[in-house]
């Protein structure tokens, strides 16, 4: 059986003072699966990613990933070496002297040699298209360039799923076609969180929208928008 990578059961999370953030949210995804999330701010959905991650605890409900119930920050452990999450913010995801350092960082916590580290760290880099970056300072990058090694982070560790929370924020148009294109070159399950429904109709199969701290029934199908105006191709704003 196709048994669910992650597996929400009927979460509820409520902030101290405030109306509950997730109420009764029940979420699956599976090997084949390439969903997006969407949903206005305040909906919940930075909530679910931070339980299912196991950085915050539920309130009620149950967390299964990868076949196993999530009782104890060691369950959480194991599984976080297998699901790559991409921060909303790169600056959160990059803390070391180098980006070589940043890219090897996942693949020795997973306990790989340095030589075996180095060589997924350059295939990484050269997926994202970033190969020569190895000796540059992250915080020196552009904001694209920041997402890409980010990313390369991610990939390094061979995850077998991809959570990307809000990934185009701040990003150039140049910088997310370039994701764009690098997402369509993965062929694992993913999970995008995004305001962005161009950039979700790009990289999902599956639509679900999310309002009031719950998945809505039924789903959209993603697909993209084309325009004709005057201005033809002369820069402008909408």
């Amino acid at each position: 059986m196709n048994h669910a990578i992650i597996d929400l059961k009927d979460i509820t999370y409520a902030f101290p003072n405030r109306e509950n953030a997730l109420n009764g949210l029940t979420f699956h995804l599976h090997h084949d699966d390439k969903l997006g999330l969407f949903g206005p701010n305040g909906a919940g959905k930075t909530t679910m990613l931070h339980i299912l991650m196991g950085l915050i605890k539920p309130q009620k409900g149950k967390v299964e990933l990868f076949g196993k119930t999530m009782a104890d920050g060691k369950a959480f452990d194991e599984a976080r070496l297998r699901i790559g999450f991409l921060f909303q913010h790169s600056d959160d995801q990059l803390f070391c002297p180098t980006v070589l350092d940043d890219v090897t960082f996942g693949p020795l916590n997973q306990g790989l040699a340095r030589d075996d580290a180095l060589n997924r760290a350059t295939q990484a880099l050269e997926i994202v298209g970033l190969a020569g970056f190895e000796d540059r300072v992250p915080y020196r990058l552009s904001g694209g360039e920041k997402k890409l090694v980010a990313l390369a982070t991610v990939l390094a560790m061979k995850p077998e799923i991809l959570v990307l929370d809000e990934p185009t924020t701040g990003l150039a148009p140049e910088a997310k076609d370039r994701l764009i294109e690098i997402l369509k070159g993965l062929d694992m399950a993913r999970l995008v969180v995004s305001h962005d429904p161009d950039f979700l109709a790009a990289t999902t199969d599956r639509l679900l929208v999310m309002r009031d701290g719950c998945i809505r029934p039924g789903e959209l199908k993603p697909h993209t928008h084309t325009h004709i105006h005057e201005e033809g191709d002369i820069p402008h704003q909408h």
